[in-house]
């Protein structure tokens, strides 16, 4: 799944393949939307927020003149982008919506949440979202507060919660633990330094959202580019001990999600 950072580099293409660009014709393939025709719209933001992504459209013409077209790529989604007439490199089937202009052709593959709404709704898409770490509302305050908000709740489910704060995924989150040295298990309230670990996550993704290749441990060159994301079994780049392999399941208990640390760097205190 895409992270903040993902999502904050693809809005910045997303700008200059569309903003200021007027719609010549759109094709939705999403049975929501599939009688939905957007022609003369101008593309006139693209912004992100968190993992979800908002284009704002106008069209003074239309009976609803302002418009915002939320996606969010989940698991699978991608938006890729084309010359006019360039062939597309993915299958057609997997295509769930193009968005053409005179200079591009760009199309959302495998978006499994795709919605249109009059721009002063957006609220209703996103409002739910915690501080943005990417967003020009990032509120380190108010994201440790959110943290704190639940003391039972582990660190580990907590900060994968986009309604606590946004942007954060499944490799960043794994990063953040290590580099506090906190067990994924650790009680929110059980953790003093939750102001730290708020900065550390603003610190890792800040770092990252103009790189080309996401990195915690160093320079872009380097071949160990996580502490432990993905290195289970493997020695920990710190200590050496074995890195092990945590099935930390989500608030509800019904998705359960990689989570990799260090048994000797991020020791679970009783």
């Amino acid at each position: 799944m895409p992270e903040g950072d993902s999502v904050y580099r693809l809005a910045r293409r997303m700008r200059t393949a569309l903003e200021g660009q007027v719609l010549r014709s759109t094709e939705f393939r999403v049975p929501q939307l599939a009688t939905t025709n957007l022609a003369g719209y101008r593309v006139t933001e693209v912004v992100p927020r968190g993992k979800h992504l908002l284009l704002r459209l106008h069209n003074p013409d239309s009976e609803q003149p302002t418009l915002s077209l939320h996606s969010h790529l989940m698991m699978e989604g991608r938006w890729d982008f084309y010359v006019p007439g360039e062939r597309f490199k993915r299958p057609a089937h997997t295509a769930r919506v193009i968005l053409r202009t005179e200079s591009a052709d760009v199309v959302g593959y495998d978006i499994q949440q795709l919605r249109l709404v009059p721009t002063d709704q957006e609220s209703e898409l996103v409002g739910h979202l915690g501080p943005d770490l990417l967003g020009p509302d990032w509120d380190p305050g108010l994201a440790a507060e959110n943290l704190r908000c639940d003391p039972r709740r582990t660190i580990g489910t907590a900060l994968l919660d986009q309604r606590l704060l946004a942007g954060l995924g499944n490799i960043y989150r794994c990063e953040v633990l290590f580099l506090t040295r906190l067990h994924p298990l650790t009680p929110c309230g059980q953790v003093a330094q939750l102001d730290q670990v708020v900065a550390m996550s603003h610190r890792l993704i800040q770092a990252n959202k103009d790189r080309g290749r996401r990195v915690t441990t160093g320079t872009a060159r380097t071949r160990d580019p996580f502490w432990v994301y993905g290195r289970a079994g493997k020695p920990c780049l710190r200590c050496g001990t074995g890195i092990r392999l945590l099935k930390l399941a989500e608030e509800s208990g019904q998705h359960e999600r990689d989570c990799y640390y260090c048994p000797h760097c991020q020791q679970l205190e009783q």
